[in-house]
């Protein structure tokens, strides 16, 4: 074939890498190290605690006479030696060292992975096989975790994060670079895009090399910090470190600790000893919680992808999420009295994280913001609702978190109800726009929601005996379960029935235009010309009009848009 008339190789961003051609692959091979990390730990604690003396004697034997008091159990070694053991036992542990290992590399032939065009599957197990499976026009976001063991061996878990609770389906352990792949295949994919023929395959080596090479990256990563830069963009937020630990302090936990060590004070002047096991335990906790909502926070940034919004946080253990677009559901700006004289506000969201609501780590992909000022809050709020147009970011600062102002467009608590909201009557209340649903409360911890009528479920009503007596009424927006506060409280009756109704009708033609969950789809926003739409439930189509050509082409089904939300 001629040089001129040889197809062209599909753009750079769409070639698919060897790594999701289809087939099964394997996880890297210290998967099974990284996953049995824990045992390991365990036995040899064990084996250290049963050896301390010896270990004393040979690491530190100006201190070996101290061991030998008679009040500690005699040495296990010395024990073996005496009764002609220890070649028994140097045989027993050299088998035990076998049979781990022979698991491990079972475990490790039967970890498998394949990513096709439709989904994202995992398959482990020997004696009891596990298959998931995920969706690409379901995933949430892709989580890049790399704890802190796994950093220094170069190598991190990637999760998909799916549309229903413990749903997520983790690939772990990758290199690095194998990880930022896939996850990159995976969102091109989820995007609508196919991807085009297999990349050249990655250069050769030896596992001991690649490994070696992996080691070798993750130490100078953890050194000089995950170099990212041809990655990523740079971060649209910089939180310093000391804005970070003050914030912290200037928190209701700071009070509930002041207390909690005021109440250990009383009770040791006073004699009461039980006061000290209650609260000294409560106290070392707050103490970690401190520790960890900080070093969590390290090392933040947020930064437009093209296929969404990546946040990066964690000291030891880095943490990685991608969210696409349309995956938001509710966002909240909270600022509490504490930090309005110096100007900071956070954010939170309500997302689909994929994780059942045991897990304890999966409050920390809720907040998207830790501690921000208002430059930094306007640019995370364009990140996280690029849709929102122009004429409605009045309504978000200067009337919304900010408010109420001259003007003000919200719909408010009445007078006859102020005895309810004391402090917030002002502020209490809702605004409805064709785009978004925006809830305002409070005037101690001032917090606005900001819901988008593409993402709501539904809209709903509510009045109690003490309401109907004063014609007020509760307004809720249903969205996936958060932290985000989705009420309203404390309305004038006539008002929260007309953002009931018209929330109704805006939530149906907000998604019926709605194509942010398929951004990079070459599908039609629309019926094309002259084909009638059909909805459910109405009149067939007229029997006499001619049937379509069977010669025609027939679609690909796979890229038919998907109507499931209609």
């Amino acid at each position: 074939m001629s040089e001129a008339s040889a197809p062209s190789a599909p753009p750079a961003d769409e070639v698919r890498s060897p790594l999701s051609d289809g087939e099964w692959h394997r996880m890297h091979p210290l998967t099974p190290l990284l996953r049995g990390g824990l045992f390991l730990l365990v036995v040899g604690g064990i084996a250290i605690a049963n050896l301390r003396e010896r270990l004393v004697e040979w690491l530190l034997p100006a201190f070996a006479p101290e061991f030998g008091d008679g009040e500690l159990p005699p040495d296990p070694i010395d024990y073996l030696v005496s009764r002609n053991l220890l070649l028994i036992a140097l045989l027993a542990v050299l088998g035990t060292v076998v049979v781990l290992l022979l698991l491990f590399s079972l475990s490790w032939r039967f970890h498998t992975f394949r990513i096709t065009d439709d989904d994202v599957e995992v398959r482990s197990g020997v004696l009891f096989r596990t298959h998931r499976r995920a969706p690409l026009d379901r995933v949430q976001g892709v989580n890049l975790t790399r704890p802190l063991v796994a950093r220094l061996l170069g190598v991190g878990k990637l999760e998909v994060v799916g549309a229903g609770t413990d749903s997520n389906v983790k690939l772990e352990y990758l290199s690095t670079s194998d990880a930022e792949t896939i996850r990159a295949d995976i969102l091109r994919l989820a995007s609508g895009r196919r991807l085009g023929g297999s990349a050249a395959a990655r250069s050769g080596g030896t596992r001991v090399r690649q490994a070696a090479s992996a080691v070798g990256a993750g130490l100078s990563g953890l050194v000089d910090g995950d170099d990212q830069g041809d990655v990523e963009p740079e971060s649209v937020v910089h939180i310093p470190a000391g804005r970070l630990i003050a914030s912290r302090l200037l928190s209701g936990t700071t009070l509930v600790l002041i207390a909690l060590i005021a109440a250990i004070v009383v009770g040791s002047i006073v004699g009461s000893i039980w006061v000290l096991f209650s609260f000294v335990p409560a106290v070392l906790g707050f103490g970690a919680y401190y520790v960890r909502s900080v070093t969590r926070a390290l090392r933040y940034s947020i930064a437009p992808m093209p296929s969404g919004t990546r946040i990066t946080f964690g000291l030891f253990t880095t943490v990685s999420e991608t969210l696409p677009p349309g995956r938001v559901h509710a966002v909240e700006v909270r600022q509490s009295i504490f930090w309005r004289p110096f100007g900071w506000w956070s954010i939170t969201v309500n997302r689909l994280s994929g994780r059942s609501s045991s897990d304890t780590n999966a409050d920390q992909f809720t907040t998207v913001l830790p501690v921000g000022t208002r430059a930094d809050v306007e640019r995370v709020l364009k990140l996280l609702l690029p849709a929102l147009p122009d004429e409605d970011w009045p309504f978000v600062f200067d009337q919304g978190i900010l408010g109420p102002r001259a003007d003000d467009p919200y719909a408010t608590t009445p007078a006859r109800a102020r005895l309810l909201r004391p402090l917030s009557w002002r502020r209490n209340g809702y605004l409805l726009t064709p785009d978004a649903l925006f809830l305002r409360r409070g005037f101690i911890w001032r917090a606005l929601g900001v819901f988008p009528l593409a993402r709501m479920q539904s809209v709903g009503i509510a009045q109690g005996p003490v309401d109907r007596m004063l014609g007020v009424a509760n307004l809720t927006a249903h969205v996936v379960a958060g932290s985000v506060t989705t009420t309203v409280g404390i309305l004038e009756r006539d008002d929260a029935l007309r953002g009931f109704q018209d929330a109704a009708h805006g939530i149906v033609a907000a998604s019926a235009g709605d194509r942010s969950h398929r951004w990079a789809s070459s599908e039609p926003d629309q019926t094309p010309a002259g084909e009638p739409v059909v909805e459910p439930g109405a009149a067939p189509a007229d029997p006499a009009a001619p049937a379509s050509d069977p010669a025609a082409p027939v679609a690909d089904p796979v890229e038919a848009p998907d109507r499931t939300h209609r």
